[in-house]
């Protein structure tokens, strides 16, 4: 048994410093010498305790990566709620790659606009709390049953917000000019009639007028009034929402901007944007033509699109 007693030793020495990633190498090592190369010891051992004791250290490996970020199970619904989807998976997935510089950024107000079920600000609080307790979270929704449900999503979580019912963040922009640190907004994208925006119930939740801009062209302007000096903001685009023409607005208003996360479903082509303030962009619309940056964009893209596939 001292083959298996030293794997052990070592998974368990890799537990204790949280590698997921390290956890997961180790069982796959544990398999293929169990299944292929098993030392003598391994030989020995009944083949549903080794079963038992991969599937143990795997469960651990999905715990530890899972805790992270809000349990699907414990997020609280309502018909007249967007329940997470594959747009809510990539904006926190942009937040969980952004983790350690998030942490690093340090920042004092985190803010949602649009929470919705509550997945998103509540996995942005759990990414955050251990390292940094005493930040304030605020999230808003146009729809009442929405910060209800928001409220209930947190309490599962055993973690707590500000929740507002407003339109975007209508209440609160004097009270927050210049104060947010780090904003997200999942907006309604999807390209539909300009009648459909605003209505009531959960078409509010996906329908965003012409191009799908009809949202967004309005949370800008917000979101440049309430951003800090040091503020960061995550925005969720399809390709149908013209992204370059948005980097380009927010270009003109002092901010850079990259690609974080870029994913393709059957249904659409989901790129989450972060902006931040860089003084070195102001004016620079003067330098440069919208139409060479739009290409710069569209390669840039296509750049990060390529790395994911690889």
């Amino acid at each position: 048994m001292e083959d298996l007693i030293i794997l052990y030793n070592l998974l368990l020495h890799t537990l204790l410093f949280h590698s997921a990633v390290a956890v997961a190498v180790a069982v796959s090592v544990a398999s293929l010498f169990g299944e292929i190369y098993p030392p003598r010891s391994f030989r020995r051992l009944p083949k549903t305790l080794f079963l038992t004791l991969t599937l143990n250290l795997q469960w651990t490996v999905m715990s530890e990566m899972t805790s992270r970020t809000a349990d699907i199970l414990r997020v609280s619904s309502h018909r007249e709620v967007y329940e997470p989807c594959d747009d809510s998976f990539a904006l926190v997935d942009a937040l969980l790659a952004d983790q350690t510089n998030l942490i690093n950024h340090d920042p004092k107000v985190c803010m949602e606009i649009g929470c919705g079920s509550g997945y998103v600000i509540t996995s942005l609080i759990l990414l955050l709390k251990e390292k940094l307790p005493n930040v304030h979270y605020i999230a808003t929704d146009t729809n009442q049953i929405a910060a209800r449900v928001t409220n209930e999503t947190l309490q599962a979580h055993g973690v707590s917000a500000e929740v507002v019912c407003t339109d975007i963040a209508s209440c609160l922009e004097k009270r927050l000019a210049g104060l947010v640190d780090v904003m997200v907004v999942n907006p309604p994208y999807v390209p539909t009639p300009e009648y459909e925006v605003g209505m009531e119930g959960i078409a509010s939740a996906w329908a965003g007028g012409e191009n799908g801009r009809s949202v967004i062209d309005r949370v800008l302007p917000v979101v440049d009034r309430l951003l800090s000096e040091k503020g960061w903001f995550y925005l969720v685009t399809l390709t149908s929402n013209y992204p370059s023409e948005i980097c380009l607005g927010m270009r003109k208003r002092g901010y850079a901007s990259r690609i974080v996360v870029q994913r393709s479903t059957e249904e659409e082509n989901l790129i989450i944007l972060k902006f931040w303030r860089d003084k070195d962009e102001e004016g620079v619309d003067k330098e440069t033509s919208s139409e060479s940056f739009v290409k710069q964009f569209s390669r840039s893209l296509s750049s990060f699109m390529e790395k994911q596939w690889r």
